[in-house]
């Protein structure tokens, strides 16, 4: 069990890792900080860099068995923080908004209760991800040759959620979390004085046509299995002055589906789209995809082993509003068959929404969420 000088120890830490964000693939000193704690816990290997910042932490137990893996993430967010509790971000415009660093910090707690517990047989791997608010990170992981040996048979995960009472989890065994990827859409013209737009080639009239028809290609619904969305997040026309008409625009567009079937048809009309309306006015239009997340979708294996530790430690869920809108990247520790579960555990109901710049991550979920994981583990390795 983890003691009040664990829990004093693990707070502290979690304020100062709070204190000193890095974005999505610049983790080395959160990692190199990891990479230092971890040896505390006397894992029988580290593996350093793995699909860019990510570290391993690998316990083998004597007798064999399988490879589970608990995962978190190291990264933040580009966004300035308005807190003012004690710990608030010290690099302007980076900030743990998501509470990555507290989902480290559980990570770091259930490796002091396997050094004290360790599994009876098999393989525990906690693996300290980077960049999965690109989507980037999880994908890069898997793909690296050095991870190769410890590629998990079950995979888990939590993410802290505000708006749900504290503690409370939810929990599906299918769907967790949507598909979703973004379109930076680039239309090319040629600009003219703006007293002769006539002598230039505006791409004002198909940009102005663009974000409504996208936008319609997939209208706001429930959330089933056909579920689509089309989302506008940025558009620039031109330059700011009076005397030129423009010759270039911007849009920048997430295209989500509830699974991963759909996305491709989605992407499919949403291209079409673009290059129709563009040849038509004669634009050169180019096209971008970035932060491709896949759907993660839990497996009925795994939810099981997750439902059955939250009935043991008394931690009320249910499947309510699930599957999440919000994409995951997680999904892709399943892409080779492992069986994977994600929950969501409560912040609590009065405290700000994820990405919002004064938002914290409550304390008191580290040895929850620790406790969680090494019920799970102990579950699948005893």
């Amino acid at each position: 069990m983890l003691t009040n000088a664990d829990i004093v120890a693990l707070t502290a830490l979690r304020h100062d890792l709070h204190r000193y964000p890095e974005l999505s693939g610049d983790e080395a000193k959160t990692a190199a900080r990891v990479v230092t704690l971890l040896a505390e816990t006397q894992p029988d290997q580290i593996v350093p860099r793995l699909g860019g910042h990510g570290i391993a932490a690998v316990w083998n137990a004597p007798a064999p068995g399988p490879t589970v893996l608990f995962r978190a993430e190291l990264d933040a967010l580009p966004i300035f923080e308005t807190a003012t509790h004690d710990h608030v971000s010290l690099t302007p415009g980076v900030a743990h908004l998501c509470g990555h660093e507290g989902h480290t910090v559980t990570l770091l707690a259930l490796a002091r209760l396997i050094h004290r517990a360790p599994p009876a047989r098999g393989r525990v791997v906690l693996m300290f991800q980077p960049a999965e608010e690109t989507g980037a990170g999880a994908r890069a992981v898997m793909a690296d040759p050095a991870f190769a040996p410890f590629k998990p048979d079950h995979a888990y995960a939590l993410h802290n959620m505000p708006g749900l009472p504290f503690g409370h989890a939810r929990l599906t065994s299918s769907v967790f979390s949507c598909a979703s990827r973004g379109l930076k859409i680039t239309l090319t013209g040629r600009t003219a004085h703006a007293s002769q737009p006539d002598t230039g080639v505006s791409p004002a009239l198909a940009m102005a046509e663009l974000i409504p028809a996208l936008m319609a290609l997939a209208p706001v619904g429930p959330m089933h299995g056909d579920f689509r969305l089309v989302t506008i997040c940025h558009a620039r026309l031109g330059d700011p002055a009076f005397g030129v008409a423009p010759g270039h625009a911007e849009i920048m567009v997430t295209l989500r589906t509830g699974t991963d079937g759909p996305m491709a048809q989605l992407e499919a009309q949403a291209f079409d789209l673009i290059h129709r309306i563009a040849a038509r006015d004669g634009l050169g239009a180019s096209i971008e995809t970035h932060d491709v997340f896949t759907a993660t979708v839990n497996t009925p294996v795994a939810a099981s082993h997750m439902a059955n530790a939250l009935a043991a430690l008394n931690i009320p869920f249910n499947d309510d509003n699930l599957p999440m809108r919000p994409s995951e990247d997680f999904g892709a520790f399943g892409a080779e068959g492992a069986e994977l579960c994600m929950i969501l555990l409560g912040a609590g109901n009065d405290v700000p929404a994820l990405h919002n710049p004064d938002y914290d991550f409550p304390d008191e979920l580290i040895p929850l969420g620790a406790r969680l994981f090494h019920h799970v583990m102990t579950q699948l390795l005893r």
